[in-house]
């Protein structure tokens, strides 16, 4: 019994969003890569907010891809 694609793809994405809290908690705004929310330049304040709010996310996705894998097709 395989996994579904989309159980798979919720766990990989919740993952990758528990990195970036902890990325938002241990880099200042100011060495954040550009892409990410919350940067600016120059400064020395980290985005404890952004962390926990990524950290949430990347839980619920985490959780929401156990439930989807448990379910098995007929």
């Amino acid at each position: 019994m395989g996994r579904s694609p989309v159980a798979t793809l919720l766990a990989v994405l919740g993952v990758i969003l528990v990195i970036v809290a902890v990325v938002y908690w241990l880099v200042p705004a100011g060495s954040l890569p550009g892409f990410m929310p919350g940067f600016e330049a120059g400064s020395t304040q980290v985005h404890v907010k952004h962390g926990i709010g990524a950290l949430v996310l990347g839980i619920v996705l985490i959780v929401a891809s156990r439930f989807l894998g448990r379910r098995t097709a007929p």
